[in-house]
């Protein structure tokens, strides 16, 4: 990239069945991004994309708190799937197109979801302030780290709360109406119906299963 000001573009997601028919020899940064194989991040359409989130979520940082209808535009020209839901400013991510909000979610202040790979979050899920997903990872080889990253997917149930500072890694799976305590980490998957806590996070609750659709 040259010093030149950075045009921003909205990152195009590629569709699943068009990946999975596709030789990954012949994928592109993006694709082999969202394929959660080591990508060059300093692609120029990647530069770009991340260019363009962060315009939008200054946009939205910078929003005037009593006009929803105008937030919600925003969220839903950057996100991959926005209906109904709320978040606090200021919120932060890598893209936008990978994020997808069930109805309902709500995020605090200070949330970052560094979507490289695909965040999925459920219906009616809370997220405490400072909640951090990262689908971004580095190889541990250092001199492989000064080329490549690569991304793993985040998915997290419906109807869960995620507590203050929570920090969930790539590749993780936190089931329905699960509990995460504040300050936890969560390295392994979460199973549904439970409460979590620690760094690693981990189990210490089973809850009875309820009908979430009443």
């Amino acid at each position: 990239m040259s010093n030149d000001i950075v045009e921003p573009a909205r990152l195009v997601v590629p569709k699943r069945e068009e990946l999975a028919s596709k030789d990954p020899s012949e994928y592109n940064e993006t694709e082999k991004m969202l394929a959660a194989i080591p990508y060059n991040a300093l692609d120029d359409n990647l530069v770009k994309a991340r260019v363009y989130a962060k315009i939008m979520c200054r946009k939205y940082n910078d929003s005037d708190p009593r006009n929803n209808q105008a937030r919600n535009k925003i969220l839903e020209e950057l996100f991959g799937k926005f209906s109904t839901g709320y978040i606090e400013p200021p919120f932060y991510c890598d893209y936008g197109p990978n994020i997808y909000l069930e109805e309902n979610v709500y995020m605090n202040h200070g949330c970052i979801l560094l979507d490289v790979n695909d965040i999925k979050i459920g219906k009616g899920t809370f997220l405490a302030p400072n909640v951090q997903m990262y689908t971004a990872g580095h190889p541990i080889d250092p001199i492989q780290r000064r080329t490549v990253e690569f991304g793993k997917p985040i998915t997290i149930g419906r109807d869960c709360w995620i507590g203050g500072n929570v920090i969930i890694l790539p590749g993780i799976t936190i089931g329905d109406a699960v509990t995460i305590g504040a300050g936890s980490v969560v390295t392994k998957d979460i199973e549904s119906f439970s409460v979590a806590v620690g760094n690693p996070a981990r189990v210490i609750k089973r809850l009875e299963k309820v009908n979430l659709d009443k």
